[in-house]
């Protein structure tokens, strides 16, 4: 089967969030399973020499949006085993961020759906299944839908991947009309109306073929008014469309054996060696070197969804258990702000790493002994799944993705991998680490138990490539003839 993903970043060439590693990880899996998968994505400026000098050219051509005619260049590379296709254009692309800055965010992405559309004959590759990721590209199934007579193109089945609802890619809807002339057809039924305004996000809802979510709780969750984002009617309506399929990562990027980014490396048959790479990293950070302390890691994005909200109004409570914390993240002033004056505050037991640093991450996956994800909402989350499988215990709020990976310890059965409470609240959230340091200080077997247990966890993406395959399958069934209906004209052509 041809696949062809767009997406605005993968890694390893560009990562903001966790759609990068998706996009980095699931097509792999799908290839290895002897799928053609290709992707394309923006060639942004941030991305490096060391790629950029292995890009060869397919060729180019323009784009009209309104009165604007923008240069297209395809540049391509194959890495792993895929196929990349790079949209080259400097006035949008090569710039010193990503996106969410230049205010003109629907220019950009409008034109990268365009262009992935239009490339097609240039690559001489129309694929079986079109799977469109996020917001950034949300309007290719709508204009493939209404704005391409080819037989090429209809014969193109698509899927939309939903990996955070929360941003949408909305904008005015006479800009939008001035860029990509949608036309009537494209609002008729709410289509990607939003409130008087465009939503690229609908677009992808209300006109791809299949709808999936990056977890099978989200894909329930996204249907009620408290996570829908105004959109959860219309969810509600696609529900027999939607599939929840619960993302993986790359078991070997993140493998505590053999990770080349961590000082010791150890396995489930010596999780102790993790106290030795808590040491050094206690020493690293100016943190008071004790390996029995017990150390909370937290990475993530420093803003109100990943729970900091809730660690501003108990951290004192926290640290009166004994623990360090140690944090690594950007984001809100007002958090930033808040962790630099705790590690004033609680010099030795609290380190503030106000900064992206792909290294020390894997350090503090490797050093803790327990990892705090207390999201207000998780689609589904990568770090509590790589904080199980270097055997550093999740306490998360039971939301989205997060529930469906992370198993509260019962104290009772010994089942479990990690700790997890139910209500958005800060004193449940701190009940749940004070018993989850008590494990480790009083229980130290059962504790031990709960470690080897989430590094012998399965978290990479087998299953989760088969659920894909299974939708992409549904989308373009495979017609296979009757063996007696086969063998017959054999016979036939043998006697001629």
């Amino acid at each position: 089967m041809k696949i062809l993903m767009a997406a605005s970043e993968c890694v390893p060439f560009v990562k903001t969030g966790g759609l990068a590693d998706v996009l980095g990880a699931l097509p792999k899996a799908l290839a290895a399973a002897g799928e053609d998968v290709r992707v394309v994505l923006p060639k942004y400026g941030e991305i490096g020499e060391a790629y950029r000098s292995q890009m060869t050219s397919v060729g180019y051509f323009y784009i009209n949006l309104g009165w604007r005619r923008q240069y297209c260049g395809i540049d391509t590379l194959t890495m792993n085993g895929i196929t990349f296709y790079f949209i080259d254009n400097e006035y949008y692309f090569n710039r010193p961020y990503i996106y969410g800055i230049g205010g003109d965010e629907a220019e950009r992405f409008g034109f990268f759906s365009r262009a992935v559309l239009e490339m097609l004959p240039v690559i001489d590759f129309f694929p079986d299944v079109l799977h469109c990721h996020d917001w950034q590209t949300g309007l290719i199934p709508l204009m493939l839908r209404t704005q391409y007579d080819d037989p090429r193109y209809e014969a193109i089945r698509t899927m939309y991947t939903i990996h955070n609802l929360q941003y949408q890619g909305i904008f005015p809807i006479d800009f939008v009309e001035d860029l990509l002339t949608l036309g009537k057809e494209a609002y008729l039924d709410g289509g990607v109306e939003f409130y008087g305004q465009c939503s690229f996000m609908k677009g992808g809802i209300n006109f791809a073929d299949k709808i999936t979510t990056v977890s099978p709780t989200y894909s329930k969750e996204i249907q009620t008014a408290y996570y829908g984002e105004r959109l959860d009617g219309l969810l509600r309506a696609k529900s027999e469309q939607v599939t929840g399929v619960l993302n993986g990562i790359d078991m070997e990027e993140y493998d505590p054996e053999n990770d080349p980014l961590i000082e010791i490396n150890y396995t489930s048959r010596s999780p102790g060696r993790k106290k030795k790479n808590k040491t050094l990293l206690q020493a690293q950070l100016g943190l008071e070197v004790d390996e029995n302390i017990p150390m909370i890691g937290m990475i993530g994005r420093l803003a109100d969804q990943k729970g900091l909200d809730l660690l501003e109004r108990v951290l004192e409570d926290i640290l009166k258990t004994g623990v360090q914390l140690v944090i690594l993240g950007k984001g809100d002033d007002r958090y930033v702000r808040m962790l630099n004056w705790a590690q004033w505050k609680y010099e030795g037991r609290v380190a503030a790493c106000i900064e992206m640093n792909n290294k020390l991450a894997h350090q503090i996956y490797a050093s803790s002994d327990l990892f705090l994800m207390p999201s207000k909402f998780e689609p589904c989350g990568l770090s509590q799944l790589i904080a199980l499988r270097y055997g550093t215990l999740p306490i998360v709020r039971e939301t989205g993705g997060l529930r469906d990976t992370v198993f509260a310890y019962n104290e009772y059965t010994g089942e479990g991998n990690g700790f997890s409470f139910t209500n958005y609240n800060a004193h449940d959230m701190l009940h749940t680490i004070e018993l989850a340091v008590k494990v480790y200080r009083e229980d130290n077997k059962a504790f031990m138990r709960l470690v080897r247990r989430a590094m012998n966890g399965q978290y990479g993406w087998d299953k989760s490539a088969q659920v894909y395959m299974d939708v992409y399958k549904s989308l373009v069934p495979e017609v296979e003839a009757p063996v007696e209906a086969a063998e017959e004209p054999a016979a036939e052509d043998e006697d001629e």
